[in-house]
């Protein structure tokens, strides 16, 4: 009692001579610095990683991509490592082909290109030289070598950010097999991923936790494939109007602006002057603005039609914050935070309501990952009438699809089996028990 009294006159002492709003902000000032410290510490774990980390979370983006069709292909009868084989030499297959494309047809037209560049500086320049803004052959120079080092010096803090993973072929073919080699088992063995990952959270936060990554991997996978399809007609539409005009290498400019389109707004506005200025280039200044107005029709288009649209409630990010998000990234990580960025925003997002609306105490999958878990630890207490209730959970997570794929029940009755008739060495996958 001694003690508790004397706390209550430190507390009465306390409140007499601090205010309260003082010892509101210090609550709050201590509580962020042990939040920004901790992620401080996360980030700079991050970059001493990050010849591993850039490589997963790549390979984490192509599984949210292909793990659809690699259970497509295996709800039909394929066997699951043939189907993961089939579907990642494909994707491979395909990668391969766009820079062979992009390769082949720039070598083609280099030298035209270089031709054209050479001959459109030498009519601006005339045409800068005659005007009446009495600007010298030294001021063309000056300003061109002042721009030559500012892109230098920005190029190179894009490139160089702080998880620049290098450019040597050593660094490069590390990071591709690292690529291919976790993008086989996040296709291939993922259910098992997550499950044991799983049984590492708490058994109180479980059911939340596992609610959230499923929740988290969906957001992840419907921002993959509309980035997919959005690009696919920033490129299609562009290059219609690129080959209507009469411009070359239109194929690998499109894929350019294909590739280009997975930087949010960032890489679609470089890209698109990119072709502008191969229309200056070649056809002249009116060509250049009708192209440059056809650039800014098909981003509107994207912008204000197709993304509301087609995106709708999957991807809930603002675009101010898809901007600040790129724009902090690319700071804070060079390219592969401009690529990041945008899907770690809305991934985290979506996990942050997920949480603040309490979303797993009616969501059955986290409580069949959460019965499955128990099942098979011999820690269920659902019997009787209540196992209505835990078969409901339990068939929700797994039409769900294990580790967070919206797979149908068709799929899931097949997993029982690998294919060939096999048993499926998953145990820990949620089941339906069939009567």
């Amino acid at each position: 009692m001694s003690a508790d009294a004397g706390r209550d006159r430190l507390s009465n002492r306390e409140s007499e001579f601090v205010p309260l709003g003082v010892r509101i902000a210090a609550g709050w000032s201590w509580r962020v610095i042990i939040i920004v410290a901790a992620v401080a510490l996360v980030v700079w774990t991050v970059v001493q990683v990050r010849l591993v980390v850039i490589p997963v979370v790549v390979a984490v983006l192509f599984a949210s991509l292909l793990r659809p069709l690699v259970l497509w292909l295996h709800r039909h009868g394929m066997h699951l490592w043939l189907s993961v084989a089939l579907v990642e030499l494909g994707f491979l297959a395909v990668v391969a082909g766009l820079f062979w494309t992009i390769a082949t047809q720039l070598s083609r037209g280099l030298n035209g290109l270089i031709e054209h560049s050479e001959n459109a500086y030498r009519e601006l320049k005339t045409f800068l030289l005659d005007s009446p803004l009495h600007i010298t052959e030294d001021d063309i120079n000056n300003y061109l070598g002042a721009l030559w080092h500012s892109a230098q010096q920005d190029s190179h803090a894009i490139v160089s950010g702080a998880l620049s993973v290098g450019t040597t072929a050593g660094h490069i073919a590390t990071g591709v097999l690292l690529v291919l080699f976790s993008l086989l088992f996040f296709l291939a063995d993922g259910r098992t991923i997550f499950f044991w990952a799983m049984r590492l959270v708490p058994t109180r936060v479980r059911a939340a936790v596992s609610g959230a990554g499923h929740a988290g991997w969906r957001t992840l996978s419907s921002y993959v494939r509309v980035q997919i399809l959005v690009a696919a007609c920033d490129a299609v539409g562009i290059g219609i109007g690129a080959a209507i005009l009469g411009l070359p290498m239109v194929v690998p400019l499109s894929i350019l602006v294909f590739m280009g389109s997975f930087v949010p707004f960032v890489g679609a506005i470089v890209s698109g002057i990119l072709v502008c200025v191969v229309a200056l280039v070649y056809k002249g200044w009116i060509i250049a603005f009708i192209m440059l107005a056809v650039v800014i029709a098909v981003q509107q288009l994207e912008s204000h039609v197709m993304q509301p649209l087609i995106m709708g409630n999957a991807v809930k990010v603002h675009p101010l914050g898809v901007v600040l998000s790129v724009a902090i990234g690319t700071m804070l990580a060079g390219i592969p935070g401009a690529l990041f960025a945008v899907p770690f925003v809305a991934v985290t997002n979506r996990i942050v309501n997920y949480f603040g609306d309490r979303d797993w105490e009616s969501d059955l999958f986290a409580q069949g990952v959460q019965l499955t878990i128990d099942e098979n630890s011999g820690r269920s207490s659902f019997t009787g009438p209540h196992a209505a209730k835990r078969d409901a959970a339990v068939v929700a997570a797994t039409v769900a699809g294990g580790i967070s794929d919206s797979t149908s029940a068709d799929d899931d009755a097949s997993d029982t089996t690998n294919g060939d008739g096999a048993s499926d060495a998953n145990d820990d996958e949620p089941r339906i028990t069939k009567g």
